[in-house]
């Protein structure tokens, strides 16, 4: 049997819908995550409330989708890969992962202030990302090993797919470690420390 091969074409006005549908997308989940993040972390006022977990968060997300945005745009200038639904469909899945590995350090952080108490605030945030720091790097291991292989041994339709994930997914592990819990203990230093 013959192979059968389609391409299909997406109209200019049907590209800015997606474009915009898909800013829609991002956005709500933000907003979404803020709220949610807020919420759960209501029990925890003291010393920082918990409205400013979920914008800490916030940012650290904006930090991991920024960088796939950039490299892919990068890419498409060059040609090399087309901006489409499964580049939108990851970004949506980098925000799911990226904002799971911040929430496991901040639920440390929320149970070591209930154990040790929040006066030494430096201290909780240093022991509670000593306590995940393992669990979090053993997880991405993982996945970007399966991404790279992807990358690397799967198919064209899903390669670029897979480079969105890789490239993310190292990002959004790197900023929840490095980025999210040390802007909450600015904050704390520079809002909380001495009130």
């Amino acid at each position: 049997m013959g192979e059968r091969i389609s391409k299909y074409t997406i109209s200019p006005s049907i590209g800015q819908e997606l474009q915009q549908r898909a800013v829609f997308a991002v956005i709500m989940v933000l907003i979404t995550m803020i709220l949610f993040i807020t919420y759960v972390f209501k029990g925890i006022s003291y010393p920082v409330p918990s409205f400013y977990y979920g914008l800490v968060a916030i940012v650290a997300l904006f930090h991991d989708i920024i960088i796939p945005i950039g490299v892919f745009s990068y890419l498409s200038y060059l040609k090399i890969v087309e901006i489409d639904t499964l580049f939108i469909i990851a970004l949506l899945s980098i925000l799911g992962a990226s904002v799971n590995d911040t929430i496991v350090i901040f639920d440390r952080i929320r149970e070591n202030i209930r154990k040790l108490g929040g006066d030494n605030f430096e201290k909780v945030v240093a022991k509670s990302i000593e306590e995940t720091l393992t669990r979090s790097i053993n997880t991405t291991l993982t996945i970007l090993f399966i991404l790279g292989s992807i990358i690397f041994l799967g198919g064209e339709s899903v390669r670029f797919f897979a480079l969105a994930l890789f490239v993310g997914m190292f990002f959004g592990t790197y900023s929840s470690i490095f980025l999210a819990s040390p802007m909450l203990l600015y904050i704390y230093k520079t809002k909380f420390k001495n009130k």
